[in-house]
Order: structure tokens, then sequence, then C-alpha cells
């Protein structure tokens, strides 16, 4: 299952819903600050950013700037850096899409992508 992360008030997030509709793909919204990813599907986007911990933060956010989240990225532990996104999910960069892989299907199948490319979400989900 296609599942995005995205927040009400955030354009990128608006044109990737829409862009997903028109590309007649089926997806499960769901809101970032009330429902933030597990820490399972972190650690599968990190995966898919290459392990690039800075990626996957929200580094314009007051959050991340109030927790001064940038400076302790190298520090922490990764547990202890998925717990801290998965807690929060204004730290977390959006749009976020994820399918993330399952046993049965190809592992191609798995995609991950944070922020809002119509053509780097054409790759992932077309390509």
């Amino acid at each position: 299952m296609l599942v995005v992360y995205t927040y009400k008030n955030c354009d990128a997030c608006r044109r990737a819903v829409k862009w997903l509709a028109a590309q007649e793909i089926d997806f499960v919204e769901k809101p970032i600050r009330d429902t933030p990813p597990s820490v399972a599907e972190l650690r599968v986007m990190l995966g898919a950013l290459g392990g690039e911990r800075r990626r996957l933060c929200n580094t314009s956010g007051a959050d991340y700037r109030a927790e001064k989240l940038g400076e302790q990225l190298a520090t922490l532990s990764e547990a202890e850096f998925l717990g801290r996104l998965a807690a929060n999910g204004n730290l977390i960069k959006r749009p976020f899409l994820l399918r993330a892989f399952v046993p049965e299907a190809s592992p191609a199948a798995s995609v991950g992508v944070v922020g809002f490319d119509p053509v780097a979400w054409q790759a992932a989900l077309c390509g």
C-alpha cells in the first residue's frame, strides 16, 4: 500500500496529492502531525535516502530549529533519531511517500521519497 503523509497547510503536499490523483495512483493519505510515520516506516525511508538523516528532516521547521536537531544529527543513535521523528511529525520532511517492501512483492516495489518533485515521483512510481 502506498502511503503519503501530508500536512494540510503545505502547498507541496497539496500538489503531491493532486499529482497522484491525476496519475490515477491509489494511495492512503495520513496527517503527518497527527499520525507521524512509525519508527519502522522511518527506518525504511532512511534506507531509501541512503542513510542521509538531514534529508529526512524538515530543516526549515520551527521544531527542528528549536530542538537544535541539526546539531545533533551526527551524535544521536539511529534509534534515538528515529524515535524523535516518530514522536513529532513536525520534524519530518513532507510530503513523505512510502511503499515499504513486502516479502511477497518484488524488492523493486519498495518506494520512499520525501518532498515533492514530479519528475522524481514519476521515476519512483511509474518509472
